[in-house]
């Protein structure tokens, strides 16, 4: 059974931007990873960029020679559906508040959160 969570940015008018994570969504797991690998406003944006996600890993792209797919992912690298698998983009999603992030029918675990303005991840928001 896979643990979701929506990862994203906490924009500076206090509008969050996600994208959807199917695996491994708990704390133990991800803040780690985002607080190692995803520390500044622009990794985060970055990582936004690819759309939804299967897997958060530690890196966003596996290095040139380094093969890499959905079936077979490179060793801690993020998998993401349109990139690795070729399915339509499914791009980050802009919502009015956290409130309403929260009160969304997403079928998620957690949310995590960069504030952009504190530059810093917020705690993660059990919903």
């Amino acid at each position: 059974m896979s643990t979701n969570s929506r990862i994203g940015i906490l924009h500076r008018d206090g509008t969050p931007e996600t994208i959807r994570c199917h695996w491994d969504g708990y704390p133990e797991h991800q803040m780690p990873i985002l607080t190692g690998h995803y520390d500044t406003a622009e990794k985060v944006r970055a990582l936004l960029a690819l759309g939804d996600i299967s897997s958060l890993g530690e890196r966003l792209v596996p290095d040139t020679d380094e093969p890499h797919s959905f079936q077979k992912p490179a060793d801690g690298v993020t998998v993401a559906y349109h990139r690795d698998r070729g399915e339509p983009p499914q791009p980050s999603v802009f919502h009015r508040s956290i409130k309403e992030l929260k009160n969304s029918d997403w079928s998620i675990d957690w949310i995590y959160l960069f504030d952009e303005e504190d530059g810093k991840w917020l705690p993660p928001i059990k919903d």
